[in-house]
């Protein structure tokens, strides 16, 4: 644990070292955007520009350095929001950004972009290498799976877990079954908890549901 902390402890330091060597100068604010009126500005570059409002923010390039970005990146509008989009930029302008935010850009255009990662960078990804090929690949293999959709410990089953389930945890109005799970054995996994109808009984009690119980 000592070597992990040291690791993100040099990281952050280099970190802070890279961002002092770039020049991201803050220029004048009152651009329109997506998300609105800008209330900060900084120039990555010529014509790259980091917009933040009030409520969210994100890239805006200029027709010339939009023309960089691969076009199975791009966004036609030059509007790149910082979530996840941020990193098209970074892949495209590595030069602007610190060895951290390449990397987090790295992964992000990973777990949410995998099948233009794929095409542009020219691999193939896994589960553990995508969080959306991660998520594809359990939706796969559970869409015939009584997937929790809503859970909540039951007022009328101490000890229990109510769930409500749909096949392959899709949400819908239709189709839905209630189970009780016990506490002990309600663990949620990275996409969801499936239901193993050899171990977890079905319900059709009293509900803890206010949604359920007005529907039926």
């Amino acid at each position: 644990m000592a070597e992990i902390h040291d690791d993100m402890a040099t990281e952050k330091a280099v970190h802070e070292a890279e961002l002092g060597a770039l020049d991201r100068p803050t220029i004048q604010a009152g651009a329109s955007t997506p998300w609105g009126m800008a209330q900060v500005s900084r120039q990555f570059a010529d014509g790259i520009v980091l917009h933040s409002t009030a409520s969210h923010g994100g890239f805006h390039l200029a027709e010339n350095a939009n023309a960089t970005i691969h076009p199975l990146f791009r966004n036609d509008d030059g509007f790149y929001e910082e979530d996840c989009e941020w990193a098209k930029v970074a892949h495209a302008f590595p030069q602007l950004f610190t060895v951290y935010e390449r990397r987090l850009a790295d992964r992000t255009l990973r777990d949410y972009f995998p099948d233009a990662c794929e095409r542009v960078m020219g691999i193939t990804l896994t589960g553990s290498q995508s969080h959306m090929r991660d998520r594809q690949q359990f939706e796969s293999l559970h869409r015939n799976d009584w997937v929790v959709i809503a859970a909540l410990n039951s007022d009328h089953q101490p000890g229990f877990v109510e769930c409500i389930a749909t096949l392959g945890g899709i949400r819908v109005q239709v189709g839905e079954r209630r189970y009780l799970v016990s506490c002990s054995d309600y663990v949620i996994g990275r996409h969801g908890f499936v239901i193993d109808p050899l171990k977890h009984q079905s319900y059709d009690g009293p509900s803890s549901f206010v949604t359920w119980a007005a529907r039926q």
